[in-house]
């Protein structure tokens, strides 16, 4: 015979979840949603697309479409596309977007098809940060009320985050113009999505599908498979695991002399119990991601079979990412950088800010463990600042992943200084380099002075968000242990 304070319980809290859904389909979402799309329609039909696709903060040796246009022109006759040094893509994005830059549509503009491919995606992509977040919400509330921290969803007005967050990339300058200006930034924050919503949904194929072709693009979202894991093996993001044991010591007898305020918590209807690892998720991700990087080299092997092979990709590609070949201005550092160092010096310093990056993986995971999510944000973040070729495409992802977590970084600080920075750097950025390329009137210092701020504010905002979130965690932890 069930219970009927679990009968209870359990349907109060399916009413819940159901109000919680219906407070997040909210009409103005989709009215918001459409508008930026149809801004981007707008912005596609005006002449040359304002000239965006020239930008060095838009457009960089990977991600631009004149490139690739060029590449396919050169595959078309006959030549490798990798020959010279216009084209660094991968092959597979070429067989795709290649024959659409060929076509023309009498009185419409240039590269229109891409432009609605772009559009596309980029609509796409919001929609699954939008899910992402819905899923993120659902465990958010029912690790509250696991805690009996329930009345604070009760008395406080719960923003929708998941919404918040697709609003932001979508009205987002940084993705408009990356979408508008013809950058392939968009498929790649669509792979980088679809590996995130795959996991936490834990839908295997799709995360292992959208992992393997983020990484294929860009090589730096391999480091995402350290939060994919944690997502398929814990679970979205919920509180620490260790205030879980807490808990349920307080509630079983199991209190320890430093807890001296847990035996004076009542216990609540809600049972925490710990989250344990689970390995079956996680070796079915290996197994797919097997699959499908298998796919993705028969068909790069088979795409330039005739060009060199599997041996020539890699190196135009992933090696041209690493060496940092292509020192053309762009908003990070590492081209200024590799422009002043001294050839003597320059595998040393390669390898000093490729493993800069490798150094960061290991104590995150370790310290938001119980927040993969979270831990991918922060990782997209760093391997924007510190990636070879960095654009605001990258930028606009992460932003809208920050949104993810509103209510938890409530107390984050510097917001305000960080919003005028990111507005000033954005501002700046096309004003420096105009002195310098077209004027004539300033030097490589002025453009660099902004891609070092830019830097500095993001290095600010990782470091705030991640203080912020422990200190929610903290927070939470003290009202567990105290009421």
């Amino acid at each position: 015979m069930p219970n009927p304070l679990f009968l209870e319980s359990w349907f109060g809290s399916q009413k819940m979840e159901e109000m919680e859904t219906e407070k997040l389909k909210k009409p103005w979402f989709w009215s918001w949603a459409f508008a930026s799309l149809i801004f981007r329609l707008i912005l596609v039909y005006f002449p040359q697309n304002l000239n965006l696709a020239a930008r060095p903060e838009v457009s960089t040796p990977l991600t631009s479409l004149r490139r690739l246009a060029e590449g396919y022109w050169l595959k078309q006759s006959s030549i490798s596309p990798y020959a010279g040094s216009m084209f660094h893509g991968s092959p597979l994005l070429l067989s795709i977007l290649g024959p659409l830059t060929d076509k023309r549509i009498e009185g419409q503009p240039n590269q229109l098809l891409c432009s609605l491919v772009f559009v596309v995606a980029d609509f796409v992509t919001a929609m699954l940060i939008r899910s992402t977040g819905l899923s993120l919400q659902i465990t958010y509330t029912k690790s509250l009320k696991s805690l009996g921290l329930g009345r604070l969803l009760k008395n406080s007005d719960f923003i929708s985050s998941a919404d918040i967050a697709a609003l932001v990339y979508l009205w987002n300058p940084f993705s408009i113009i990356s979408s508008v200006g013809l950058s392939t930034s968009p498929i790649e924050n669509l792979a980088i999505m679809l590996s995130l919503y795959g996991a936490c949904t834990r839908r295997i194929p799709l995360a292992t599908f959208g992992w393997v072709v983020a990484t294929h693009l860009s090589l730096y979202p391999a480091i995402l498979i350290v939060p994919v894991i944690l997502l398929l093996g814990y679970g979205p993001d919920g509180p620490s695991r260790k205030l879980l044991h807490q808990i349920n010591s307080c509630k079983f007898g199991g209190t320890s002399s430093s807890d001296n305020s847990c035996q004076q918590k009542e216990p609540t209807n809600h049972q925490a119990q710990p989250i344990c690892f689970s390995w079956k998720p996680v070796v079915c991700f290996f197994l797919w991601a097997s699959m499908w990087a298998f796919y993705v080299l028969v068909l790069c092997g088979l795409s330039v079979k005739q060009y060199g092979g599997l041996q020539e990709m890699f190196k135009r590609t992933y090696g041209f990412i690493l060496a940092v070949e292509d020192l053309s201005p762009n908003i990070g550092v590492l081209w200024y950088f590799f422009a002043e160092v001294f050839d003597f010096f320059r595998n040393f310093f390669l390898i000093v800010f490729h493993v800069n990056i490798l150094f960061m993986i290991l104590p995150l995971a370790i310290r938001l463990n119980h927040r993969p999510c979270f831990l991918a944000f922060v990782y997209i973040a760093i391997s924007s600042m510190l990636k070879s070729y960095p654009s605001i495409g990258d930028s606009a992802l992460y932003m809208s992943l920050l949104g993810l977590f509103v209510n938890e970084l409530a107390d984050m600080q510097f917001s305000f200084f960080l919003f005028c920075g990111y507005v000033g750097v954005s501002l700046l950025s096309p004003v420096m380099h105009n002195l310098w390329i077209w004027r004539g009137t300033g030097n490589a210092n002025f453009y660099f002075a902004t891609a070092m701020a830019f830097a500095c504010l993001q290095i600010i905002l990782v470091v705030e968000s991640v203080g912020a979130m422990l200190n929610h965690d903290r927070k939470i932890r003290k009202l567990c242990l105290t009421t």
